[in-house]
């Protein structure tokens, strides 16, 4: 399953992380026997409709509530900030300009008029898109596609909010890294498994380059990727397909194509630029403020949408996901625990992956000997871990977290708007549930043995016992 702020575990979630989903899930739900996830069970009756200049446009009609969900997804991310331009955090620093006005509604315009109409509004980045949305009354609907077109047409970037939002933003990175032992560790493990590559660090950017973007570097960069056929709109709620279209196409009709957007991509995402060129294994131990070490344990994965991806969601999920699974039953919830957490993330991007497992040792294990233990333990944990009550309960727990995460105007406007921004088409949580359904215990072991049984892994660990290093500016 996808979405941007991963649930695939607090840290990768909290980070700007994007990619398979891992469904939200609970132990309380009831496991029943040879369940099937049919995707017949969910039927969102939306329409999708492009306009000249390459914008997509879909609409889903929910008329339970007089409210509705706006979103506009961007095809552009930190995979597309270049390190030898400097312009690394410039999508992110968008994000913040994007709300300090546009060509025909300055400063304070946006905020203030979602307001007067009782509603709200926020916006993320990741890697590979970022996403602005509203969530209004019924009536705010004109305005909310005027603002919006008008932002698309030309931000702003009046000088004064330009450098306070980077004082903003550079307070956000030391408190996201530098003063976060969890995000140093993040950090960290991104840094070095995808090493050379575009997602080889922080969505928020490089210090340095934060510290020294200019306005023309982040316009150039903004009239590059902000343009209509770069761009999804998607509405859910309270609306009428054919009056919105027609406000639409008025508003947004005119905005140019960006002439260059696509062969810049296609040059970018050329599959060599991803190559994994981290050296394996390695043992990595950095300082921090934390009093026990924190841990990360990262594999090679794979990019968003192969089948195998799908089936480390599920192994993800049966290792580490809740108080009932096998790690957490191996390593917390036992006598003497020597962790008071773990997890296991299968974190899949548009062009690459790490599949990884991250904890806290409890107070006086030593971690040096639990290194050991855990790299000994895992290349011979896939026989024990895996069977199929586990995996029925899996599947139980995503086809939950699936009509959970449609029970709000917003998150089926999320839900259509990363499937057809990832895959082209916003049906495709179709095939994504043939596809969990089909998965069966022997392809997850085979899978399992695939990843443990390499040695080739990256263990991270950050605590206040380990040698103090300064920290760079490229972090």
């Amino acid at each position: 399953m996808l979405q941007d702020v991963l649930l695939l575990s607090t840290i990768a979630a909290f980070f700007f992380s994007c990619g398979h989903q891992k469904a939200e899930t609970s132990d309380k739900v009831e496991v029943m026997p040879n369940v099937e996830i049919n995707s017949a069970e969910i039927s969102l009756a939306a329409k999708k409709f492009t306009l000249d200049n390459g914008l997509r446009v879909i609409v889903y009609e929910d008329h339970k509530l007089p409210v509705f969900s706006y979103q506009t997804f961007f095809d552009v991310g930190g995979r597309y900030e270049k390190r030898s331009d400097k312009t690394t955090g410039a999508t992110h620093f968008l994000e913040h300009m994007m709300f300090k006005g546009s060509k025909n509604y300055g400063p304070g315009m946006f905020d203030g008029n979602l307001e007067k109409n009782g509603g709200s509004n926020n916006a993320y980045t990741s890697f590979d898109r970022t996403v602005y949305y509203e969530n209004v009354p019924s009536g705010g609907l004109d305005i909310v596609i005027k603002m919006e077109a008008d932002r698309m047409s030309d931000v702003l970037l009046e000088e004064t909010s330009f450098e306070s939002e980077r004082l903003v933003i550079l307070e956000e990175r030391k408190m996201s890294y530098e003063n976060s032992p969890g995000g140093n560790l993040y950090l960290k493990m991104m840094q070095t498994m995808f090493e050379g590559t575009p997602y080889g660090g922080s969505v928020i950017g490089d210090k340095s380059d934060v510290e020294n973007l200019n306005r023309d570097q982040v316009r150039s960069f903004f009239k590059k990727f902000y343009a209509p056929n770069n761009a999804i709109v998607i509405v859910a709620g309270d609306v009428d397909t054919n009056d919105i279209m027609a406000k639409i196409k008025d508003s947004y009709g005119k905005i140019p194509a960006s002439p260059d957007v696509v062969k810049i991509k296609e040059e970018m995402d050329k599959s060599n630029n991803y190559e994994a060129r981290a050296k394996l294994p390695q043992n990595i131990k950095i300082y921090g403020s934390n009093p026990v070490p924190m841990f990360m344990m990262s594999y090679k994965g794979i990019k968003v949408g192969e089948r195998k991806g799908f089936v480390m969601d599920i192994l993800a999920s049966i290792l580490g996901d809740g108080a009932s699974s096998y790690l957490n039953k191996k390593y917390v919830y036992t006598q003497k625990p020597p962790l008071t957490d773990i997890s296991a993330s299968n974190y899949t991007l548009n062009n690459s992956g790490t599949f990884f497992i991250s904890g806290t040792l409890s107070k006086g294990v030593d971690l040096n000997k639990f290194t050991k233990t855990i790299e000994k333990e895992s290349g011979k944990l896939c026989a024990s871990a895996i069977d199929q009550r586990g995996l029925d309960k899996t599947k139980n727990q995503y086809m939950f977290g699936y009509y959970k995460s449609l029970q709000s105007t917003s998150g089926v406007a999320s839900f259509l708007g990363l499937r057809e921004q990832v895959f082209n088409d916003f049906n495709y949580y179709k095939k994504e549930l043939e596809i969990y359904n089909s998965i069966t215990v022997e392809e997850l072991r085979k899978s399992c043995d695939e990843i443990f049984s390499s040695g080739k892994f990256l263990f991270v660990s950050i605590w206040d016992k380990h040698k103090k290093q300064s920290i760079s500016n490229e972090q």
